[in-house]
């Protein structure tokens, strides 16, 4: 078991006794690097009041602030599919909220909007898996449907920081109480939804307002790596760019609540999508042990073992073999 693992097992046990204190340092982000609101950019708010579908203003504005982010209150207007696809979007976003008779401001788009990662040729890779051997050719036939969906890297780094020694049911309750509590309401067909927040929205919970949102022990982690991240000191954009998966790994080590395994989840499960990685629990070395290392105490078995193992078997799609190997040994 990782040190991390042990540590976050004995920090479970000690959860409901456990005693945190809020650093009371309220950090700050740089000017330069914030969303831009209708609150710090007069711009942004006279775009969005404008009332004419086209103006000169709408481009010089894109043109300034190229390649940075803008946070708005706004409502769907359309929604069609991509070219020739049925599984791909493009969505038009206005700003306010929706009224069939005007349109006021600008028009936002959003292109081949794709969750479900369907850019990614899936037949070529279980082609490829199917010949490594029977195990592999086994488990994605049973598993064929299997894709590693496009999750937002910054929810995925809190979602699995939040995972730790904690079950399904648990997990995605926190989830949900800190959407309602930081996120923003969504009504859609009579029914109210919480987006995520966003990490500047998240930056105004303090570890004992996590705390009473049951996070446990976890709320110093949520609440030291939203810091990290909101001050740039692990830049997300950056981690995105870079090449070297060990690189990438290493910069996630440093936020609070990410040892080896988190990391290695955030690299496989988020928008990075290094398929090379081979995320390896308690489940995923019974698998390994059961088809390959037959050693008769699977406790024993070292995780170096099974990760070498991974790498000359599976290669650059070791990710991919575990997710369908994982789903076929627990469900068959």
């Amino acid at each position: 078991e990782d040190g991390d693992e042990a540590d976050d097992a004995k920090n479970a046990e000690s959860e409901a006794e456990e005693d945190t204190k809020n650093s009371g340092k309220e950090d700050t982000v740089s000017e330069a690097e914030e969303n831009l609101t209708v609150d710090n950019c007069p711009e942004l708010a006279a775009m969005l009041s404008n009332k004419a579908e086209i103006d000169a203003s709408y481009s010089e504005f894109a043109s300034k602030y190229k390649g940075r982010t803008i946070e708005f209150d706004g409502r769907i207007d359309y929604c069609s599919n991509y070219e020739n696809y049925d599984t791909r979007f493009d969505y038009l976003v206005s700003s306010g909220d929706y009224d069939p008779d005007h349109q006021i401001g600008p028009t936002f788009k959003f292109e081949n909007v794709n969750y479900y990662d369907l850019n990614t040729d899936y037949e070529d890779i279980k082609e490829k898996l199917s010949k490594i051997d029977d195990n592999v050719k086994t488990s994605v036939g049973y598993g064929s449907g299997i894709r590693i969906l496009n999750q937002d890297l910054w929810e995925t780094i809190i979602s699995f920081i939040i995972s730790a020694n904690n079950n399904i049911p648990r997990i995605k309750g926190i989830i949900d109480r800190i959407s309602k509590k930081y996120g923003k309401e969504v009504n859609w067909n009579g029914t109210k939804y919480y987006t995520f927040p966003t990490v500047e929205e998240l930056s105004k919970a303090s570890v004992e307002d996590l705390r009473a949102l049951g996070l446990g022990f976890r709320d110093v982690r949520v609440y030291e790596t939203t810091k990290k991240i909101l001050n740039k000191e692990v830049d997300l954009n950056k981690l995105t760019e870079e090449k070297d998966t060990e690189k990438v790994r290493e910069k996630l080590l440093t936020l609070p609540g990410v040892g080896p395994k988190v990391a290695d989840c955030i690299l496989l499960f988020s928008t990075l999508k290094r398929f090379e990685v081979f995320p390896i629990d308690v489940w995923v070395r019974r698998v390994m042990n059961d088809l390959y290392i037959k050693n008769p105490d699977e406790t024993k078995v070292n995780k170096r073992e099974i990760e070498k193992l991974a790498k000359e078997k599976y290669g650059n799609l070791a990710g991919l073999a575990q997710q369908y190997l994982f789903y076929w040994k627990r469900e068959a």
